[in-house]
């Protein structure tokens, strides 16, 4: 006869918890926070990540300077069109495999080298005048900067040995050196602007600038050079007095 359901029920009952006996998991409790391992590397007290520090690498940085530095020995020696990895290694004085870590072809050198010589000289052009606040003082420090680098750039001989390559700097760096000419001059500018009434083309003025330097590489002329801040001193008192004689008209 079959088991009336509450029997059923009852004769289950002891199963189930038997098997519920079983299967239970006494709770864990939680482990005490380490100082050590709570919080991730780099964490900090509050939880959050720090960015972890990166040293730069100064030997890479001294290793690329001086491929760089033996770059220029090399082409201006047997000029771009003939420069050899192996003759830059050797004067460098590291292997291929050291050279082929840092550039991947001649190309990549050359290219690196153009930017490399590009951001040389903006970088001291800054450094030279980015403490003078005086506008008469800030140009002259300019004219002096670059009759310095007129009289000690290797630029004409680069010029010389690999024509090809040197115009395609010049071309690569001419407008750009616009710009950079623009930032070191505000002050300069600024000053001309007030005592003229007016805006001067600041755009036209240091493309002016960079061609006479250009054109003295090209066509060196000592005593011309000497007479530049001198000529440039008379235009801008030359405006001065103009706009002071419409004025007063």
């Amino acid at each position: 006869m079959p088991k009336p359901q509450k029997q059923q029920a009852e004769a289950a009952a002891p199963k189930a918890g038997s098997s519920a006996k079983k299967k239970s998991v006494a709770p864990v409790k939680p482990a005490r926070a380490n100082a050590k391992t709570a919080a991730p590397a780099g964490a900090g007290s509050n939880g959050a990540t720090a960015p972890a520090k990166v040293k730069p690498n100064r030997r890479s940085e001294e290793t690329i300077s001086n491929i760089l530095a033996a770059t220029e020995e090399v082409v201006l020696q047997s000029g771009a069109d003939r420069i050899s990895i192996l003759d830059v290694c050797k004067v460098a004085g590291i292997s291929r495999g050291t050279f082929y870590r840092y550039f991947s072809s001649q190309e990549d050198l050359l290219d690196t080298f153009s930017r490399h010589k590009r951001d040389s000289f903006h970088v001291s052009l800054t450094a030279a005048l980015g403490q003078i606040e005086d506008p008469e003082a800030r140009l002259n420090a300019l004219f002096v900067y670059l009759d310095n680098y007129l009289e000690q750039s290797r630029a004409r001989r680069l010029l010389v040995v690999a024509p090809d390559y040197a115009l395609g700097f010049f071309r690569r760096i001419f407008h750009d050196s616009i710009v950079r000419f623009q930032d070191v001059l505000n002050i300069v500018f600024d000053d001309w602007d007030e005592k003229l009434g007016v805006r001067l083309d600041r755009e036209l003025l240091c493309e002016m600038i960079i061609r006479y330097v250009l054109s003295e590489i090209l066509v060196p002329e000592s005593a011309s050079r000497r007479l530049l801040p001198v000529r440039v001193k008379k235009l801008a008192a030359a405006l001065t007095m103009g706009s002071t004689s419409r004025t007063r008209r």
